[in-house]
């Protein structure tokens, strides 16, 4: 990726209003922040914001069927301005075609793994509730296959080989994109 902030394959404005649409899509590996960035730029714009993983998981951590999950999310981002999190490749093609922006999180793994510990072990000790009832759980996310631990180092190299190409790709054009690499530029979207 050529600069921090770039659109169009330009740098972008340090200005938040000049570099952002009103149809932002977040993407980045698990643990990166992106619900977080998502509900605060969601706040500051005062548009919806959409959570992905509300969407696709049911009780007792359930995935949806593919079909309704797409029904969900197109009816979802059915408006004009919205913020939208996530990175299910089977919901990609409905996010990214009514996107106007892209916010790519594309941290280094120790960082992301640092992110993901705290929002783990602080979701698991105040057994805070997620999505449809769900609750993470220690032996879950720490000593299973179905780790979210072995799930961000799983994907960690692949979005961030798969995405410079999705995104250089004709139908992705229109997109703006804002690439953060680290968590002090966030501050360029969310200035004090």
């Amino acid at each position: 990726m050529p600069s921090l902030v770039w659109s169009d394959r330009r740098p972008v404005s340090k200005t938040p209003s000049l570099s952002l649409g009103r149809r932002i899509a977040i993407i980045g590996t698990s643990g990166s922040g992106k619900t977080t960035l998502g509900k605060e730029l969601a706040q500051r714009l005062d548009i919806p914001h959409v959570e992905l993983d509300a969407l696709h998981w049911e009780p007792r951590w359930e995935e949806v069927p593919t079909e309704i999950f797409q029904t969900r999310v197109a009816g979802a981002l059915h408006g004009k301005a919205w913020v939208c999190d996530g990175n299910y490749s089977v919901v990609r093609d409905i996010v990214w075609s009514r996107a106007d922006t892209i916010v790519w999180l594309d941290y280094t793994l120790p960082v992301i793994l640092r992110r993901l510990t705290w929002r783990t072990l602080h979701r698991v000790f105040t057994r805070e509730e997620l999505w449809n009832g769900n609750k993470e759980r220690l032996r879950a996310q720490f000593f299973s296959r179905d780790s979210i631990f072995l799930w961000t180092l799983k994907t960690y190299r692949r979005r961030r080989t798969e995405y410079p190409i999705l995104l250089s790709s004709p139908e992705h054009a229109h997109l703006r994109l804002i690439h953060l690499r680290s968590p002090r530029q966030k501050r360029w979207l969310l200035p004090e």
